[in-house]
């Protein structure tokens, strides 16, 4: 079977979730593995170091017509290069954590016309003889026809080479190798664009201190209140009509149109040829694993934009300004869409999550029993900081951050956690939160309404019930 592994290098290293593709691929039996990656030269050195793993063809597609090529451009470059290796199975990491889109794989499924599996947990089997794969992933269990692509979540650790494997080297192909019409690569076939990039103060509260004998009193306060709800400012001029693909989208698009044309869930390809024949401005999408499978799908039909998990909208009256999340959460870029229709998955909060949720971190460490206790007896869910996870004390489904999930819910508890960039942006739509951290300065407390300096352990078994 031939596979090809796409990845990405990251802060000189190979993006965590394309490593976890990597070592799916690997323990396929009789697989014949192809990584494949887009970069800068200097990321031969990744990819060659990657070579050590077992018997793998390395190809790097680097010419500077690639540079500032977005999500779009990007599936491109990667697909004409594909399409000369002719695989059964491209597996792709769920997203990039700098872009942190998870447009690429389904993007690339589309100009392959490989079926698609997204946010896969297990790949369960691999029928070659009857050409059919099925995964376990976010959306339950999916079968799909090979040759097929598939996006897998953080789901397992890269084996290291064996101390005597050699290194192999590295195929370059430029742009003229592969084909590209250099007029659809780089910042010249991107329609998406960033205008600029500001520190982001997104999530940031007013802390509140309060002592461990509080804890409850507070979480039963929080609970009484509404669920969070995002704020969407209305645009001074607004467009004449636009379309949200549901009807939790409605209020949003409302803030920067007149009318809001809501168009039920259906298959992409539906939606697509709808789009074609009606010739919307500006559609809308949910940013949940439904919306960031399909709308890619769309954006690669109709060859248009598509801007991911944006936080705020503004509109000029003709253009789409768009505000979101960038590098992790540290930053907030406002990008535009050059083409029509202009696209947007945007962050909406969901009413089916946990009302409470209690997330352990490393001050927790080996104590998380106590901590599912005493989720359990207060009625709420639970959840990990990748620390805790990495440690192997919590499963991956529980992790909450960039490599994990975002919450949503009235209350959120953080015990141990010290709050990097990577988990505080994935928290922010939670309605009141809570910190336990026996660190006074520990930068969870920025993004806490209520702050209790103490160790987590201790304070969880008191407030036990």
């Amino acid at each position: 079977m031939k596979i090809v592994v796409c990845v990405k290098q990251v802060n000189g290293e190979i993006n965590p979730f394309d490593a976890c593709a990597l070592e799916s691929a690997l323990r396929i039996e009789h697989a014949n593995i192809t990584i494949l990656s887009m970069g800068r030269p200097d990321v031969a050195g990744m990819l060659k170091s990657l070579t050590r793993l077992g018997a793998i063809r390395a190809i790097l597609l680097t010419d500077p017509a690639f540079a500032g090529s977005d999500t779009l451009a990007t599936a491109y470059v990667l697909s004409l290069a594909i399409r000369k290796i002719n695989p059964d199975l491209v597996i792709c990491g769920r997203q990039s954590i700098d872009g942190d889109t998870a447009q690429v794989g389904p993007c690339l499924s589309r100009m392959l016309g490989f079926s698609l599996i997204t946010n896969v947990m297990e790949i369960h089997r691999i029928d070659d003889r009857n050409r059919k794969i099925c995964c376990t992933g976010r959306m339950g269990e999916e079968c799909g026809n090979l040759p097929a692509l598939i996006t897998l979540e953080r789901i397992n650790t890269l084996r290291f080479p064996s101390i005597r494997a050699k290194t192999g080297e590295v195929e370059i192909r430029t742009a003229e190798d592969i084909g590209a019409d250099k007029n659809k690569c780089g910042l010249k076939g991107s329609p998406t664009r960033v205008l600029k990039t500001y520190e982001s103060s997104l999530g940031k509260r007013k802390c509140t201190w309060i002592s461990p004998d509080d804890l409850l009193c507070v979480i039963k306060e929080a609970k009484s209140k509404s669920r969070y709800d995002i704020k969407w400012a209305d645009s001074d001029t607004k467009l004449d009509e636009i379309w949200a693909v549901g009807e939790e989208l409605r209020k949003v698009g409302l803030a920067i149109a007149k009318r809001v044309r809501v168009i039920d869930r259906q298959p992409a390809v539906r939606i697509a040829e709808l789009a074609q024949k009606q010739q919307p401005r500006v559609i809308l999408w949910t940013a949940d694993f439904w919306g960031r499978r399909n709308a890619p799908i769309v954006s690669a039909m109709l060859q248009t934009g598509l801007c991911a998990d944006c936080t705020s909208l503004e509109t000029d009256g003709e253009k789409l300004y768009l505000y979101r999340p960038a590098y992790g959460g540290s930053l907030m870029a406002k990008i535009e869409c050059r083409t029509l229709p202009q696209m947007a998955t945007v962050r909406t909060v969901s009413g089916s999550e946990d009302e409470v949720i209690v997330a352990g971190g490393k001050g927790v460490g080996d104590y998380f029993d106590l901590l599912r206790k005493f989720a359990k007896k207060t009625g709420a869910g639970l959840g990990a900081s990748r620390s805790l996870v990495d440690m192997g004390i919590a499963p991956y489904e529980l992790q909450i951050g960039l490599t994990g999930k975002s919450i949503h819910s009235k209350v959120y508890i953080a015990c141990g956690i010290s709050g990097s960039v990577q988990h505080t942006c994935s928290i922010e739509q939670a309605g009141t939160v809570i910190a336990i951290n026996k660190d006074q300065n520990a930068r969870i407390f920025d993004y806490a309404d209520y702050g209790i300096v103490a160790d987590a352990k201790e304070c969880i078994r008191l407030s036990t019930p």
